[in-house]
Order: structure tokens, then C-alpha cells, then sequence
């Protein structure tokens, strides 16, 4: 059951939260993070006021941006209930694979946005050696193609594939919790949250950075979302893109209602509140959720990357409105060689 705080409360946490975490960089409990989620609308000027100077203080003024591209479309086995490129659903999304120069020119056009980060995604469980010979194909070519970033996200790893795209030169793995521990079985039955979690260790232990974020907005409780980004934290990600359900039609999710701006605003700052130091990256579904006037409060409300065009199923935001809008924030956008 959720519990209103009063006034007294109100004020204690944000005031906790600016000695704790805007001076100390500690980020907030579990516990903590709930209160926060808790809080009324009325406060949310001040709370995103809050978050933003965390921002500023622990990570600075920089905004990365990062373009996305789906080397292998939908047919994944798995049935991550949100997700309409599980081959389990009946949402229309249907098993496609990207060429090599396809990869690349979509890697040059990226980078023509201004984004330092490229990220090579495949819907599968984890990668088989056709994959993995695909994006080590990949890979080389961006790189003797065009000076970006190259991250990937391919589902669980084992031990030598890790240490395979580490040699590759891969900068960044791409590896979400989703979910927080507790209601993980009610997003996906086919692999464990523990499973997860040892991708993302073996991941840090190679030297790679570590993206790692997860979805909100799909029915879980105040208690489970604080859960989920204090579990984030524990894993001390690089990064952490924020998605909110963008309910897909033929999905178990695909019925379910578009999380409020407020509550995607208040979730945002909770989330830079528990992390100080981590590059949280605005990612699916903010466009629905938010539109253009909740996107410029999130930017100034703890937000310090975003992925810029469409998303693997969704449509995004045209970059130009993207990198417009840092102009007009006075945010400047992180250079490649910063990023090295």
C-alpha cells in the first residue's frame, strides 16, 4: 500500500536528499527512493531542480547522444512481456537481419547527428557464432569507417564471447535488468534475473563499460521501481537508459496504459537521486510519455544522455529536435575523444 507522506516528510527527504547525495554524492536508499516517488506534483519543480544540480555537480554539464541500430529484428524466444520482437506474441514485428553496409552507413549517419555512441542491438537470448561473426564483421567495418563509439547489446553472454567482443574493440555492452528483482517473473518467464545480472559482471570484469537500465511503467509498485534503481546502482553501471512502457500491440503489455509525464518526471529524478555519478540516458517511450515539454523538464530534471531517432520497433524523435534542444539548454554535447 502506498502512504502519503505529509508535510514534515516532504520536506525531510528533499532536504536529506540535498545533504546526502548533492553534497556527499551518496545516493539514496531504497527506502529513500520510495519517499520520493511518493511525493505530490506540487513538489516536482523543486525535486527536478534538485536532480538537475546533482546532475551538474557529479557529472556536468555534457549531454551524451547515442544512435541505435537492430543488426537482427524481431524472432527473439524469449517473451519479455513488453517486447514486441518476441517471436512468442502475435505483435507484428518479424525476423529481420541487417547487411554489414547497411550497419555502416547507419553508423555514418549517426554520427552526422553529433552522437559520439552506436549501438549494434540483436533480438536474440544471447548471440551463436553466426552472430557473433556478423558483428565482428560489423564492428571493423564502422571502424575503418567512421570515428564513433561502438557499443552492442546481445542478449546473455557467456565467458569467452565477452572476452570476444572486449578484443573486438567494443566500448560499451548493453545489458538491462528491466525489472527489479521482485517482479522480474511477471515481465519474463524464460531466463532469470540472476542470469542477467552475470552478464553484466562479466561485462565490468573485461574492461567494457556497463550499460544496464530498465523499463517502467508496467504495473509495478512504487516499492519495486525504488527497488530496481537501487539494484542498478549496486551493479555501479556507466550508464543507465530510463525506458517507459510504450504499450505493443499483440504483447501481454500491449493493454496497458501510458505512464504519466508526472510520474515518469518523478521517476527520473529518483533515479538520478540514487545514482549522482551515472550517465542516465533518456531512452524508449519518452516520446509518448512526456512529449516535447516533459523531454526539456527531464533534461533539467537530472537527465544527461540521450538516444537520438527511432528506436529497434518505435518511433523516436527526429534528432534535429534532439541536438535543437540541447542548443537552446545551452547543454553541450559530449565529444568522442572524452568518451575514449
Amino acid at each position: 500500500m502506498i502512504v502519503a507522506l505529509d508535510q514534515t516528510d516532504r520536506t525531510d527527504i528533499v532536504a536529506t536528499a540535498r545533504h546526502q547525495v548533492l553534497e556527499r554524492g551518496v545516493g539514496l536508499s531504497q527506502e529513500q527512493v520510495v519517499q520520493v516517488l511518493r511525493l505530490p506534483d506540487a513538489w516536482l519543480p523543486e525535486l527536478l531542480g534538485l536532480a538537475h544540480e546533482v546532475r551538474m555537480a557529479w557529472c556536468g554539464p555534457e549531454v551524451e547522444v547515442e544512435g541505435i541500430v537492430s543488426l537482427k529484428t524481431g524472432g527473439c524466444p524469449e517473451d519479455c512481456h513488453f517486447c514486441s520482437q518476441s517471436g512468442q506474441f502475435t505483435s507484428p514485428v518479424r525476423a529481420v537481419w541487417l547487411n554489414i553496409p547497411e550497419l555502416v552507413e547507419a553508423a555514418i549517419q549517426t554520427a552526422k547527428t553529433g552522437a559520439t555512441e552506436f549501438c549494434i542491438v540483436a533480438a536474440v537470448r544471447g548471440p551463436d557464432e553466426r552472430l557473433m561473426g556478423q558483428v565482428r564483421d560489423g564492428v571493423a567495418a564502422i571502424r575503418a569507417a567512421v570515428d564513433i563509439n561502438v557499443a552492442c547489446s546481445l542478449g546473455m553472454l557467456t565467458q569467452a564471447q565477452v572476452d570476444d567482443l572486449a578484443a573486438m574493440g567494443v566500448h560499451r555492452y548493453n545489458h538491462n535488468l528491466e525489472a527489479a528483482r521482485s517482479y522480474f517473473g511477471s515481465v519474463v518467464t524464460t531466463h532469470s534475473w540472476e542470469e542477467r545480472v552475470d552478464t553484466c559482471r562479466m561485462v565490468r570484469d573485461a574492461g567494457m563499460e556497463l550499460c544496464c537500465g530498465g523499463l517502467v511503467g508496467m504495473g509495478e509498485s512504487l516499492e519495486q521501481r525504488a527497488e530496481l534503481a537501487v539494484q542498478l546502482a549496486e551493479l555501479t553501471p556507466d550508464e543507465v537508459p530510463l525506458n517507459f512502457l510504450n504499450p505493443r500491440p499483440g504483447t501481454p503489455f500491449g493493454d496497458m496504459a501510458v505512464m504519466a509525464g508526472s510520474d515518469a518526471l518523478r521517476t527520473i529524478a529518483a533515479f538520478r537521486l540514487a545514482m549522482p555519478r551515472t550517465i542516465l540516458r533518456y531512452a524508449g517511450g519518452r516520446e509518448v510519455t512526456l512529449g516535447d515539454f516533459g523531454t526539456r523538464e527531464g533534461l533539467l530534471g537530472g537527465i544527461n544522455a540521450v538516444i537520438v531517432g527511432n528506436y529497434l520497433t518505435t518511433l523516436g524523435r527526429e534528432p534535429e529536435a534532439d541536438l535543437a534542444l540541447l542548443a537552446d539548454l545551452k547543454m553541450p554535447v559530449k565529444e568522442l575523444a572524452k568518451t575514449l
